[in-house]
């Protein structure tokens, strides 16, 4: 597969979402587009942003903000379906709040914080453009829990038009669409707003630079990805054979080598014993 470059990219590649969403206004004008409430001033957590800091060891590729009255928004795109989606809500959320209380805040002060998924597939298949999510109680549904903990999910697949607005629709539509397609008249003026952001990205040495760090660390990642899961394989393999000394765990978890961890990998499978493995490697 050819490898993407900045002029590829539409709005549900993750680095073109980060850096268009990394915008105030245009973040701002899509949390009041979802939520249906107006935000005077939001601020985005750009330090948390990778675009922004290349040398982050870590892909975070959400957007993060709070606004004036101090309630949290995560927004994230999701091109692919990776499942478990649910659970990483439930992260997301416990770590915003975990970064409040570590600040110093109390419980009772904990804002208000809102988890989004932009979804380029249906999530729950039900053939909605927008599914929220809110803890109620079971027995009787109309007790909130109260929590301040809301969970939304957009999916570009959505067929209940009548049940959203039509500025969310053609938003939604645009996401779906491919490079070409991306590029036509949506008739809507944020969209229009957003094609323009696209455009100026691409136009920009500056975010061509960024973009090129940016695969260029992602690459590391997928690599340091294939060397622990070889080395942790080598130790599930030897702790067959018996007890694996914390010593040895260590000097196989620390090999970044792909080679040598495959050699290690293919050894570990031959050997009837860790102390065997611990001669020939």
């Amino acid at each position: 597969m050819k490898r993407k470059t900045l002029k590829d990219l539409t709005l549900k590649d993750n680095f073109m979402f980060g850096a268009v969403m990394s915008m105030e206004d245009n973040c701002r004008r899509f949390l009041e587009m979802v939520l249906s409430f107006p935000i005077e001033r939001l601020e985005i957590s750009k330090e948390k942003c990778i675009i922004y800091h290349p040398e982050y060891k870590g892909v975070r590729l959400d957007i993060y903000a709070k606004d004036e009255n101090h309630t949290h928004y995560n927004v994230e795109m999701q091109a692919v379906n990776v499942y478990a989606l649910g659970k990483r809500t439930r992260y997301y959320h416990s770590q915003i709040d975990m970064e409040l209380l570590l600040s110093g805040a109390d419980y009772a002060e904990l804002p208000q914080t809102f988890v989004i998924f932009i979804c380029d597939f249906d999530p729950f298949g039900e053939a909605k453009y927008c599914y929220t999510f809110e803890r109620r109680c079971i027995e009787s549904p109309s007790i909130q829990m109260g929590d301040g903990c809301t969970s939304i999910f957009l999916s570009t697949q959505g067929q209940n038009p009548q049940d959203v607005s039509a500025s969310l629709v053609k938003f939604l539509d645009y996401v779906r669409a491919d490079l070409s397609e991306s590029q036509k008249d949506f008739e809507d003026d944020y969209v229009e707003i957003l094609q323009q952001s696209v455009r100026d990205i691409k136009e920009s040495r500056g975010m061509e630079e960024r973009f090129m760090q940016w695969e260029l660390l992602l690459r590391d990642e997928r690599v340091a990805g294939r060397a622990e899961g070889r080395a942790l394989a080598i130790i599930e393999l030897l702790e067959e054979l018996g007890q694996v000394s914390e010593s040895l765990k260590s000097r196989v978890m620390e090999e970044s080598d792909i080679s040598v961890l495959t050699g290690w990998l293919k050894l570990a499978a031959k050997c009837e014993s860790v102390e065997s493995f611990m001669q020939n490697m």
